[in-house]
């Protein structure tokens, strides 16, 4: 074997190139870079192979891309397979779609804007499409109560609910006890720390409770509906349950939104309770308030009745939002791994998204309400 090498003779009529040695794969080495420098604007005329060994396609590459024109056929006239070899390289790499054209970076900005404008509309009339279908299924289920499948609904209501008060409880009683920290911290420079009571039940009873609650559930039981129904979509469980005649809504979803439904106000008075305990801890040890006189103050404001009601009319709602985006995107899972962690942490981001746009459009509705 003797490596490739090359001359050029420009003395003729013509620039000749003499090639030499074997112009393969394994003997090219760096020879077509210094083929490109020594050609480079140049014009080849013949091509001489009596010193040429073997010859492959990576050769004729190395000839095409420094060449810069179209050699003759005659010139491959004494190697007619090299001249074969030469002319299907040839076509393949002139003819191909070279690189797309990049737009400009302001170009790529609006289009990615756009596509994440469409994306949202995109998702909205999927999310419509799918509220619809949810309404009819609950629609159905309420016509049809012997249809109703109880096992499911406890079954979701001891995962999502029963499963969750630990949680919900500890949460709820440290976020209790930091807020009358803080009310304690800044009411007694004021020498109102005895309004501290007052602070705490009404951020607990009003706002934090449900607020809280909603989002571990949106973390925990949304990402597991979406989860759940989309490893079933992957393994093709929902199809086989369409094809057997069974509802996947009525299978799948109405349980968890039962479910949810019913659980979220129970967590969210739990939530309640455990918030107020923390606080009634804190203002005990920290100003020396009792438990009698916490429970006092609170039971004789009378707007706290008002307090409790707006944050236990909030827990449906939320409710059903959590449950109705975890099992749209669990529905929406395509047949890969990748598309299901997408719709999971979707449902996730979602789901919190909702809980707080909701929240503030509550605060405003009551606040219009004077409640």
């Amino acid at each position: 074997m003797a490596a490739a090498d090359f001359q050029i003779d420009d003395g003729g009529p013509g620039l000749t190139l003499r090639l030499t040695g074997d112009w393969t794969a394994t003997e090219l080495g760096r020879i077509s870079r210094r083929l490109d420098d020594e050609l480079q604007d140049r014009k080849v005329e013949a091509v001489d192979l009596s010193a040429l060994g073997r010859f492959d396609t990576a050769g004729a590459l190395a000839i095409v891309q420094a060449s810069h024109c179209v050699l003759p056929e005659a010139a491959w006239a004494d190697r007619p397979e090299a001249g074969r070899t030469y002319a299907m390289v040839h076509k393949l790499e002139r003819e191909s779609a070279g690189p797309p054209r990049q737009s400009p970076g302001w170009v790529r900005g609006f289009a990615k804007v756009g596509r994440g404008v469409g994306d949202i509309a995109a998702e909205a009339t999927l999310s419509m499409a799918f509220l619809g279908r949810l309404i009819v299924a609950v629609g159905t289920a309420l016509r049809h109560p012997g249809r109703i499948r109880w096992a499911a609904w406890f079954s979701q209501g001891e995962r999502s609910g029963l499963d969750a008060i630990p949680i919900v409880a500890v949460t709820n009683f440290f976020i209790g006890a930091v807020i009358a920290f803080l009310g304690a911290n800044l009411l007694t420079q004021f020498g109102a720390g005895v309004f501290t009571v007052q602070l705490v039940a009404v951020a607990t009873l009003r706002e934090l409770a449900v607020l809280i609650t909603a989002i571990l559930l949106a973390g925990r039981s949304s990402s597991s509906f979406a989860a759940e129904i989309g490893s079933m979509r992957m393994n093709q469980e929902v199809d086989a349950m369409q094809v057997m005649g069974v509802n996947p809504f009525q299978a799948l979803v109405i349980p968890r939104l039962a479910a949810m439904v019913v659980m979220l106000p129970l967590l969210t008075f739990i939530g309640m309770v455990a918030g107020l305990f923390g606080g009634l801890l804190v203002t005990w040890s920290q100003l020396s308030y009792g438990p009698s006189f916490f429970v006092q103050r609170i039971s004789e404001d009378p707007n706290m009745g008002t307090h409790l009601m707006v944050g236990m009319i909030k827990a449906p709602v939320f409710a059903i939002v959590i449950a109705a985006i975890g099992c749209r995107q669990g529905m929406a899972v395509a047949g890969d791994v990748e598309s299901l962690g997408r719709r999971v942490t979707a449902a996730v981001v979602q789901a919190i998204f909702a809980i707080i746009l909701l929240d503030a459009i509550f605060a405003l509705i009551f606040l219009e309400l004077d409640l």
